[in-house]
C-alpha cells in the first residue's frame, strides 16, 4: 500500500483516485475516505463534478458539496488529453484502488481501461459503477438513480393502490450503492493484500443491483407462491400491526411488530391480552389475514395518549416505537447530540456548516473529518509537486494547456 504521513483511521495508507461524479460511486469514495484514505478526486478543469453545481444552495454556495466530497483533495485533469492520461497512469501507480462511473467503454476508448492501468500497476482494483453494470443488453444505457430504482422493483411497492408508484424522496439507490462501492472495494483490498496468491482486479456494479439485493422477500415469495406484490403504505405483508398512528397531539409516530414477542408486549400495554388467545390475532400470520383490522385496533389505541407519554409507555414495555421525526426534531434530539451524529466544521466562506458525523464508529481506530469538500482543484500544487514530482515550471505548462 501507499504511504501517507497524514493518514488517520483503519485505512490509513490507501490511496485512491476517484474518477466518478455526483452521487453513488463517489460517496463510497467519501466513505473510504472517512476512514482514512488517502483520495485524490479528479476533476475535469473549469467545470469540475456536477454535484457541485446541485442544490440545496445558501449564498450561491452548494451546500451538499461540503459533506459530500468531505476528506478529498481536488485534482483538475483533462483526461481527453494524452498529457492529462499521463498523470493518471502516473497516480495510478502510486495508488491502490479507482473508482470510477463512466458509461461502460469510455475509458477503454480513451485507452485508460482497467486493463490499460494495470500495466501501469497489476496490484490496481479499480470499482465501476454504471446503471445496469458493465454486461447485458442494458449496459450501455445511461444510468441515473431514479430510474435504477424503478428497475430494481423497488418503486413498484411504494405509495397507495389508488394512485402512481412514488420514488424515494431522495437520491436513495445512489447512497446504498455507495456503501457497496466502500464494501466491495475494502473486500478486494483484503483479498488483495492478506492472500500469497492476491492481486488486483476490478469490480462491477449496477445501480439497480444494489436496491434489489435488498429485496430478497419479493424474490422468494414470486418464485414460491408466484405473488406479484403490489404496492402499499408501509410495512403491510411483513408483519401486522405495524405502520403510522397519529397521537392525541396530532403527532405521527411509527410502531411496528415484528414478532410474536413483540406482539404479546404491546397487547399487555394495551392492556388487551384476549388478543393473545383470539384466533384473529394470536400470530403474526394470522395477523396478516386481519391486517386492517389489527392496525385499526392499534390506531384507536394510540390516539388516546400524547406522543411523549406513549413512547414512555412503550419503551417501558419493550415495543418498537419511533416518532418520525423532522429535520429540526433531529437537530433538537439529545441521543443525535451525544452519538455526534451531527458535527459542525469550519467553512471558508459560510463560516461554519453541519454535516452527518461519521459512521461506523471504531473503537481503536475512529474516522474523522479531516477537511470539507475541496474548492476546484485545490490540491493541484500538492499533487503534482510532491506525489508526482513535476517542476513549478511543469504545473505551469500543464495550466497553460488546459490540462489541469
Amino acid at each position: 500500500m501507499s504511504n501517507s504521513n497524514k493518514s488517520f483511521g483503519p485505512l490509513a495508507g490507501v490511496r485512491i483516485l476517484d474518477l466518478s461524479t455526483m452521487i453513488a460511486a463517489p460517496f463510497g469514495a467519501t466513505l473510504l475516505g472517512d476512514f482514512g484514505a488517502e483520495v485524490i478526486k479528479v476533476e475535469l478543469p473549469g467545470k469540475g463534478d456536477s454535484l457541485r453545481g446541485m442544490g440545496p444552495f445558501h449564498d450561491q454556495e452548494p451546500l451538499r458539496w461540503p459533506g459530500l466530497a468531505r476528506n478529498k483533495k481536488s485534482l483538475t485533469l483533462d483526461l481527453h488529453k494524452e498529457e492529462g492520461k499521463e498523470i493518471l497512469r502516473k497516480l495510478v501507480e502510486k495508488s491502490d484502488i479507482v473508482i470510477e462511473n463512466f458509461r461502460p467503454g469510455t475509458l477503454e476508448k480513451w485507452g485508460i481501461g482497467y486493463e490499460d492501468l494495470k500495466k501501469e500497476n497489476s496490484n490496481l482494483i479499480m470499482t465501476r459503477v454504471t446503471g445496469y453494470g458493465q454486461t447485458g443488453p442494458n449496459s450501455p444505457k445511461a444510468g441515473f438513480g431514479t430510474p435504477a430504482t424503478a428497475y430494481s422493483g423497488f418503486t413498484y411497492l411504494h405509495g397507495f393502490t389508488d394512485r402512481p408508484p412514488i420514488s424515494p424522496s431522495f437520491s436513495l439507490t445512489d447512497y446504498i450503492t455507495g456503501i457497496y462501492v466502500a464494501f466491495a472495494s475494502v473486500a478486494a483490498l483484503y483479498y488483495r493484500d492478506t492472500n500469497d496468491a492476491g492481486t488486483g482486479q476490478y469490480i462491477d456494479i449496477g445501480l439497480y443491483e444494489s436496491v434489489f439485493r435488498f429485496m430478497e422477500f419479493l424474490v422468494a415469495e414470486y418464485d414460491q407462491n408466484g405473488t406479484i406484490k403490489e404496492r402499499s403504505p408501509g410495512l403491510s405483508g411483513h408483519s401486522s400491526p405495524a405502520g403510522t398512528f397519529q397521537t392525541k397531539d396530532g403527532h405521527w409516530v411509527v410502531l411496528v411488530t415484528s414478532s410474536d414477542r413483540t406482539f404479546e408486549r404491546l397487547a399487555q400495554a394495551m392492556n388487551r391480552a384476549d388478543m393473545l388467545t383470539d384466533e384473529r390475532f394470536h400470530t403474526n400470520s394470522v395477523r396478516l389475514q386481519h391486517f386492517d383490522l389489527t392496525n385499526g385496533i392499534v390506531a384507536d389505541w394510540v390516539k388516546t395518549f400524547n406522543r411523549d407519554e406513549l413512547q414512555k409507555l412503550l419503551d417501558d414495555f419493550g415495543v418498537p416505537i419511533s416518532p418520525i421525526y423532522s429535520i429540526k426534531d433531529i437537530f433538537e434530539d439529545e441521543h443525535y447530540k451525544q452519538r455526534e451524529n451531527i458535527i459542525e466544521v469550519d467553512h471558508p466562506r459560510l463560516g461554519k456548516i453541519k454535516m452527518p458525523g461519521i459512521v461506523p464508529k471504531f473503537s481503536e481506530t475512529p474516522g474523522a473529518v479531516k477537511n470539507i469538500g475541496p474548492d476546484l482543484g485545490e490540491h493541484n500544487n500538492e499533487i503534482l509537486e510532491e506525489l508526482l514530482q513535476y517542476s513549478k515550471e511543469d504545473i505551469a505548462k500543464l495550466r497553460e494547456n488546459e490540462v489541469i
